[in-house]
């Protein structure tokens, strides 16, 4: 069994995978941080534009990777700042961004390929990984590091 900071799903297609990401925007808070892992394919850009559509974002059709520009700000509930560290060479490329900023502000950092970048990344976030486990399901796990996240994966589990 996962501590309480973990939780793991198996997600059978892209539905059950939207519908996760939905309920996860709907929890979110101020000066979230969700950091997300997965190889090419995962569905890490599917993910958020589905935590986009529980944030409340009008149209979600215009959520896409911002692998060539690096951030997308969207307007929802709370402003969604969209990045992707797939292209970077390293942290301090996504440091020279002002990263730090968006961090501490008032709106919802994704981070696409955060593994690239964890150097970056606030001591407390929510690390998301997905994993293929075939042609539409995956496999998600997700962590909470520091209070305000282990609290979020709590009522996702519940």
């Amino acid at each position: 069994m996962l501590p309480l900071h973990h939780l793991q799903a198996e997600l059978a297609d892209l539905g059950e995978t939207q519908a996760l990401g939905r309920r996860l925007g709907g929890l979110l808070f101020p000066g979230a941080v969700i950091a997300l892992i997965g190889p090419l394919g995962a569905g890490k850009t599917h993910m958020v534009r589905a935590i986009a559509e529980g944030l409340g974002i009008a149209d979600s059709s215009v959520v896409s990777s911002p692998t060539f520009v690096l951030i997308q700000e969207y307007d929802a509930r709370l402003p969604i700042y969209h990045f992707d560290a797939y292209r970077l060479n390293g942290p301090a490329e996504l440091f020279d961004l002002g990263v730090h900023e968006y961090f501490e502000g008032k709106g919802v950092c994704l981070v696409e390929w955060a593994d690239r970048v964890e150097a970056c990344l606030s001591a407390d976030h929510l690390r998301v990984t997905l994993e293929i486990t075939g042609e539409t399901s995956r496999r998600l796990q997700i962590e909470g590091r520091g209070e305000s996240y282990v609290d979020l994966v709590r009522q996702l589990s519940s």
